[in-house]
């Protein structure tokens, strides 16, 4: 049986500096992450193996002293606040695409009538970064049909989260084009990361080459339930899983090839014990088991 790991799967470049920081910063001593530093529960468990303390909001409003990492989603303007008044040391690992976008909205805002729309979930790391560039005035619309409850007579300035679907932005788009009264203006900026958004293509790709698809993300991460949702679309024998734990060998009855894939979250290692979990276990099985 062919076992094929996906050679575009595994971290984007934000990840792997942000986790690179934190091995590097580790060294010095005692280190806090603000939040899960990526997506995946087994990576997070290596980091914390090797003295990462992971902490939430709360536990950052009752820190002080200490040196802490803002993972690669970024943060609001009140999270550096904090840390110089707390004398709290910021390791920043913001993703630079973050960055940059948190600058666009922040000189967007400029405390007039018009709508500051960002295309993203909820309550993600990443959008309460740059909801907070604008004093939270910032309107977040999760989906297409989101769009709807917009104000079309004042103005629109639209943006998305990086890691958002680059056709659902466009559907957006054409619906507020369509919608926006004749006396307001629409202005969007495309800024989606296209590390990740071509990564859509090529996992269909890949998907569609392979009798069986390993697909392999934490539960929650929003790019793994993306990209998982793009292999079950050309693929129906897809199957997510956060570790080789979860894999069934049922799934492998009567295939010839295997294809592991994963998330911009999902590490290299986690993706290789997949496939070894697999090799090993079809080694003791019978030859006509397929």
């Amino acid at each position: 049986m062919k076992i094929e790991i996906d050679s575009g799967s595994g971290f984007c470049f934000g990840v792997t500096r942000a986790i690179s920081k934190a091995e590097e910063e580790l060294s010095r001593g005692e280190l806090y992450c603000l939040g899960d530093i990526v997506h995946n529960g087994m990576e997070c468990e290596r980091l914390q193996a090797l003295g990462l303390r992971t902490i939430d909001r709360d536990g950052y409003a009752h820190l002080s002293n200490a040196r802490v990492l803002l993972r690669a989603h970024g943060e609001p303007p009140a999270t550096y606040a904090y840390a110089k008044q707390a004398g709290i040391e910021l390791i920043d690992a913001t993703c630079p695409v973050v960055l940059h976008l948190q600058e666009r909205i922040k000189n967007e805002y400029d405390g007039t009538d018009k709508q500051i729309v960002i295309f993203g979930k909820k309550g993600h790391a990443e959008v309460v970064g740059l909801v907070g560039q604008t004093d939270g005035t910032a309107i977040v619309i999760e989906s297409p049909a989101d769009a709807e409850r917009l104000d079309f007579s004042r103005d629109i300035c639209l943006y998305s989260q990086t890691t958002k679907s680059l056709e659902d932005f466009h559907r957006i788009i054409d619906y507020i084009k369509t919608h926006i009264a004749s006396t307001a203006t629409f202005r969007y900026s495309d800024t989606i990361c296209r590390q990740v958004a071509n990564r859509i293509e090529g996992i269909r790709q890949f998907a569609a080459t392979h009798d069986v698809v390993v697909f392999v993300s934490g539960k929650q991460s929003s790019n793994g339930k993306v990209l998982f949702g793009e292999c079950l679309a050309v693929n129906a024998r897809s199957h997510q899983v956060s570790s080789a734990n979860d894999i069934d060998l049922r799934w492998l009855d009567g295939c010839q090839s295997v294809g592991i894939c994963g998330a911009t979250s999902t590490p290299a290692w986690l993706m290789r014990e997949c496939k070894d979990f697999i090799s090993d276990a079809l080694s003791t099985l019978s030859p006509d088991r397929g």
